[in-house]
């Protein structure tokens, strides 16, 4: 699964219809994109799309309408609703959007699904210490789905991790060949010597096949100094090495608390994302 979010959507879809609200069409300044949804139930709300009096307005309308359709199983269950963002609403954007309100209940599930695809980029994650598990608390509710590989089996949390593939491997570095394609690789186990052989085997996958783009592993610019040595002299040139980025996370945190750790490695990738 992709998220918590989604699964408690279809969770609570089991057990009670909902109002499916999502962006239809946009015009000028607006808070959410097309494609923005929320899930409202009768007594709860998960998703957004934008907050605000907006948000505020299309929950009520939501709310209406359920009770409309409930009350009316043959009634068309589907409404379309333009909204200015103006004055009349509170909000300044000054731009308009038209969201879709669609009713669903627990025979809709597999078309809801459909409406909530697993996100297309992968983080593989190689260390489950500290940093690893506060890193991952923050992936889940991004979108990203997670490859999270570690030697040492019983470091993985017990409870199911949502989004997440936990992967025992031992030799953590054979890991690296049954990674997706186009994975983002984060490097932070526990151990150096460990740290080093994925390293190298990134790199032997990106000459092979050069489908990971990015590839980030945690330490000082001394660990990397450290790195680049021994890894020249297994034959990866500067060119190749050049790929590496090591101190990993957006400049300018200096803290080092492993959930500071991951907040800035978190930023970091969605760099990427919006670059992309």
């Amino acid at each position: 699964m992709w998220s918590e979010t989604q699964q408690g959507i279809l969770n609570r879809l089991a057990q009670q219809p909902l109002c499916w609200v999502q962006v239809q069409a946009t015009r000028g300044s607006v808070p959410r994109e097309e494609g923005a949804w929320m899930a409202v139930f009768a007594d709860e709300v998960m998703g957004t799309i934008g907050g605000g009096h907006l948000e505020w307005q299309a929950i009520a309308q939501a709310r209406q309408l359920l009770a409309q359709w409930d009350a009316d199983p043959s009634a068309l269950r589907e409404h379309i609703q333009r909204y200015a963002l103006g004055p009349s609403l509170g909000q300044c954007c000054g731009g308009a959007l038209e969201l879709h309100f669609a009713w669903f209940d627990a025979r809709d599930a597999q078309r809801l699904r459909a409406l909530m695809p697993e996100p297309s980029q992968c983080v593989a994650l190689f260390g489950a210490g500290h940093v690893g598990h506060a890193l991952v608390r923050i992936l889940r509710s991004l979108p990203y789905r997670v490859v999270w590989v570690d030697s040492r089996d019983a470091v993985f949390p017990v409870e199911e991790q949502i989004g997440v593939q936990c992967e025992h491997s031992d030799p953590v570095q054979a890991a690296v060949a049954e990674l997706p394609p186009q994975s983002q690789v984060l490097i932070m186990s526990f151990s150096h010597a460990e740290d080093l052989e994925v390293v190298a085997q990134c790199l032997l996958r990106q000459r092979e096949r050069g489908d990971l783009p990015f590839v980030g592993l945690i330490g000082s610019k001394t660990k990397w100094a450290s790195f680049s040595s021994r890894l020249r002299r297994r034959g990866f040139s500067d060119a190749e090495l050049a790929h590496i980025t090591c101190p990993i996370g957006v400049p300018g945190i200096t803290g080092k608390e492993p959930e500071v750790i991951a907040v800035a490695v978190a930023a970091q990738l969605l760099q990427r994302l919006s670059a992309s």
